[in-house]
């Protein structure tokens, strides 16, 4: 398995001590939810803002400088989905009007992402 490099597991760290209003906020309502969720997490050279690494889910909180970003936006989300992420992107803004919308989005693909393709066969059947 491949190292995070120190400079990026450093920026990861000072990222976490210095969170925005609105990570501050949607961390807030996402911590005590499980599959457990965790902050400014390394994937290959990229920072997740937040994530669930058991449902592999990224949200990135996006401010007014990412509408001239998109370009490196895109890039860096086909990077993560190629890696077998799925990325949820939400405007500053949204978390600030709609925290509640914001965090049902999230707990829902989180549940999608968590449901088995195939499940474990029920105990029909078993004498126990």
């Amino acid at each position: 398995m491949q190292r995070t490099p120190p400079e990026l597991k450093a920026n990861a760290r000072a990222l976490r001590n210095t969170p925005t209003p609105w990570e501050r906020a949607l961390w807030q309502a996402l911590r005590t939810h499980r599959p457990r969720f965790t902050r400014q997490l390394v994937v290959g050279h990229y920072i997740l803002d937040i994530a669930c690494r058991t449902a592999k889910l990224g949200i990135e909180l996006d401010g007014s400088h990412h509408s001239e970003q998109a370009p490196r936006d895109d890039a860096r989300t086909a990077y993560l989905t190629g890696q077998g992420w799925t990325i949820l992107r939400f405007w500053n803004n949204e978390v600030s009007e709609n925290l509640d919308g914001v965090v049902n989005v999230i707990l829902t693909a989180v549940a999608q992402a968590a449901t088995h393709p195939r499940p474990l066969p029920s105990r029909e059947g078993s004498t126990a």
